[in-house]
């Protein structure tokens, strides 16, 4: 298989999805996001709105108290993962790209070709992000952070039960404070290229 693939996985306001995009670019590949989304509604049959909003909204005493039987979100959320999988692994056999989120790394680890990338920032810096570029309120911008975080970690432990800390599973982490989201993207696209003959 000739195709190769980046995965980018992304602390909340870090510009992570904004660094992928610039690197879509750089490489001239295709990068996806919310195209997963549009797609795995598409084959679900389920409006874009209610699959965007359970696909990383883990929240188990939620799920008992709101679906006592079993069903309902938590086991939407689960066809929601495998969906999104098959969805995935057909972007990637298909051409070469940048996945962004999903566990895609997870998902494609049999991959000859893939570089598994992790997007940080400091807490203060994102918080400066949610404010300045999203126009958040500051309380506001304080609840995402710690909500998106807390449930994208619970997303991950939850559909990659080999991941044992924050870091495992990462080919190379990246802190976009340091270099903003022009020169992550670049230096990114640079190891891309000297690391394909090797992949």
């Amino acid at each position: 298989m000739d195709n190769y693939v980046v995965t980018i996985s992304r602390q909340f306001a870090s510009f992570g999805r904004s660094i992928a995009q610039k690197l879509s670019q750089e490489l001239s590949v295709e990068f996806y996001d919310r195209d997963i989304v549009e797609a795995t509604a598409k084959r679900m049959g389920q409006p874009i709105p209610v699959i965007s909003n359970e696909e990383e909204n883990i929240h188990p005493a939620f799920f008992r108290r709101k679906y006592p039987l079993g069903m309902g979100v938590a086991n939407i959320q689960d066809e929601i993962f495998s969906v999104q999988s098959n969805i995935i692994r057909d972007i990637a056999h298909r051409e070469s790209c940048i996945i962004v989120g999903r566990c895609a790394g997870y998902v494609l680890r049999e991959h000859p070709r893939i570089l598994n990338v992790f997007i940080y920032s400091p807490y203060e810096y994102r918080l400066k992000n949610c404010i300045e570029a999203l126009q958040m309120d500051i309380k506001v911008a304080r609840k995402m952070i710690k909500e998106v975080d807390k449930a994208r970690e619970n997303y991950r432990h939850r559909y990659c039960p080999n991941v044992k800390n924050a870091y495992d599973g990462y080919d190379l982490m990246i802190d976009s404070s340091q270099f903003g989201i022009d020169k992550s993207a670049k230096i990114l696209a640079d190891i891309v290229r000297g690391h394909l003959s090797t992949f």
